[in-house]
């Protein structure tokens, strides 16, 4: 597993393929989940540099799966970047509290996405 790896946990195709896109350009490696279970799964058996976070999500929640991957010893330490559609009063809170290091509503920029993912991660 690269040193540059980024699990995104997203049910959205479409959105997968965005980040897909964006990531494709740069020295990251991006893996990918597809609902909250599996997603916690994969974190904890790769242990990824950061992780990229949807709210809404099948079988778990974005933000449940955020609290039991902040609860983990061998994931607590992996900054996690919510990203909601659900850009609602609260909702940054609500992320915090559950443990994310950031939140990014969407529509968002892929620059943005980009400048967020290197505040964490700086590309080599």
């Amino acid at each position: 597993m690269s040193e540059r790896t980024i699990l995104y946990i997203e049910d959205n195709e479409y959105n997968r393929k965005i980040v897909r896109q964006l990531l494709g350009r740069t020295s990251y490696q991006l893996v990918e989940a597809v609902d909250g279970e599996s997603g916690v799964a994969l974190a904890q058996q790769l242990v990824p540099q950061l992780i990229l976070m949807d709210v809404q999500l099948p079988k778990m929640s974005g933000l449940d799966a955020t609290r039991m991957l902040k609860a983990d010893p061998r994931t607590s330490g992996i900054p996690i970047i919510v990203i909601t559609s659900f850009a609602l009063s609260g909702d940054r809170e609500k992320a915090a509290v559950a443990g994310a290091d950031n939140y990014l509503a969407k529509p968002y920029s892929p620059r943005e996405l980009l400048a967020l993912v290197r505040q964490y991660l700086p590309e080599a």
